[in-house]
């Protein structure tokens, strides 16, 4: 081509020289030394360009995410004695050095970065422990341009032993709580949707499901679990498997909604529709480390494909039932709030609600898209009024369907007293407040007698 771009410029230069006016003769022969001028310029100039580092902790993993201006080749491996990953990027340059990354509370103790054989770029992170790293590149999108994302699994934790659900580690009879899953939508490098503001959606959601967490703490008879404690990544069916490693029974996901009409506004629940139901249904079938887990408290491994499938459609049906009563109670609470975009709960086949034998709801608090509802969700006295009407959906629900073997199920319990025991000691154990303790037993004090039988109320 090179040899073509010369001919063309001797050929302009011989037509100028008879019929071409001099300044188009000038013009092509700029345009033909342009382009001879590019074919001529070190690899380096058309080298990729990682613009920023971004990265994110985790409980069990760590994310590290490079801003690059393109597509890019890259290797990863990792080094022993110390510990490291070495991530090649292959024709690339790092435009700035990393800022504002906080190594403290993830598995990486620094990063370093260095050129390799001239054109290439090697980074090196330096860790604490040892990890198991995976790759992928990302196209851009809305928000980010091309994006090269790299996981750290950290080798410390350790795989939960599966168990039946509902078992009750304190004792054969002794009465549990009611577990609830509480998981905020998106986190880390997904932001979710965004207002006008600025505000951030896995800010605000992650707000609400805190404050929904301590009310549920002060709730007799119940317990909540967070399924994601901070700003970091939880892929969708992770959030799924944890709610079923911690036996949760009812699990709620919360979003805020965004439309690209900023007038659309009010809040919304969705329970999984039924053909989300069954495409899950075969892929639970369809896996063998599916096969061996639990429904329900039963085992599919020692099952034929027939009774598996009778099973598992059972358990699902009885799921989407239960999913659509809490989430009818929890939307009519929500609107006592605000206002609801739909006046029924709705069914989608959002992949964060496909466990089937836990009853699942995901909660739209609201359109942040609205610069109206963005303000009120930025609000913490509205994010409490939120997680209160939650909470009142959810209390209604179990009053009337609470799990067998719960403190919830097993009505009013009575405790005698022991020598050594505490009216706080006691509060303490069945979840109830002295002050409720008291008025259920007439006590005009805390001062109590051994063999004296007390009345735990159901609050």
């Amino acid at each position: 081509m090179f040899a073509q771009l010369v001919n063309m410029r001797i050929g302009i230069g011989r037509i100028g020289q008879t019929s071409m006016p001099s300044r188009a003769r000038a013009r092509a022969l700029r345009v033909a030394g342009f382009l001879m001028l590019g074919l001529c310029l070190p690899v380096a100039a058309l080298a990729a360009t990682v613009n920023d580092v971004r990265m994110w902790a985790g409980p069990e993993n760590t994310r590290l995410v490079f801003d690059i201006s393109g597509p890019i080749e890259h290797s990863v491996f990792t080094l022993r004695s110390p510990d490291r990953v070495v991530i090649d990027l292959k024709n690339a340059r790092l435009q700035r050095a990393p800022r504002g990354l906080d190594f403290s509370q993830s598995v990486v103790r620094k990063l370093r970065s260095a050129k390799r054989n001239q054109h290439d770029l090697r980074m090196v992170l330096d860790l604490k422990d040892k990890v198991r790293p995976k790759s992928f590149l990302l196209k851009p999108t809305q928000q980010y341009g091309h994006r090269l994302v790299i996981d750290l699994q950290d080798t410390r934790v350790r795989a939960k032993p599966k168990v039946a659900r509902h078992s009750t580690p304190q004792g054969k009879h002794a009465p549990r709580d009611v577990i609830i899953a509480i998981d905020a939508g998106h986190g880390g490098d997904d932001p979710g949707a965004s207002g006008r503001r600025g505000t951030r959606e896995k800010h605000v959601v992650l707000a609400i499901a805190r404050q929904l967490e301590k009310l549920i703490k002060k709730e007799p008879g119940m317990r909540p679990v967070m399924i994601r404690k901070g700003d970091y990544y939880l892929g969708l069916r992770k959030r799924m498997q944890k709610a079923r490693e911690l036996q949760a029974d009812l699990f709620i996901s919360i979003h805020a909604d965004a439309f690209r009409n900023g007038r659309a506004r009010g809040s919304s629940v969705y329970v999984l529709s039924q053909n989300g139901a069954t495409s899950e249904a075969a892929r639970w079938l369809a896996e063998s480390e599916n096969n061996a887990d639990l429904i329900g408290g039963v085992s599919l491994d020692d099952k034929d494909d027939l009774l598996r499938s009778v099973l598992l459609d059972l358990s699902q049906n009885a799921t989407i039932a239960a999913s659509l009563d809490v989430g009818s109670k929890v939307l009519h609470e929500l609107g006592s709030v605000g206002r609801l975009h739909k006046k029924r709960v709705e069914q989608a086949g959002f992949a964060v609600l496909k466990s089937p034998d836990i009853p699942s709801i995901l909660v739209e608090t609201g359109y942040i898209s609205n610069r109206h509802e963005e303000r009120k969700l930025r609000d913490r006295h509205y994010q409490h009024k939120l997680a209160k009407a939650m909470l009142r959906g959810v209390r209604r629900y179990f009053a009337q369907n609470a799990p067998p073997g719960t403190r919830l199920a097993m009505g009013e319990q009575r405790h005698v007293i022991k020598p050594g025991e505490t009216l706080s000691g006691i509060a303490q154990r069945y979840r109830v407040t002295q002050l409720a303790l008291r008025s259920a037993n007439r006590l005009r004090s805390s001062r109590l007698r051994v063999g004296q039988v007390l009345r735990i109320p159901v609050l």
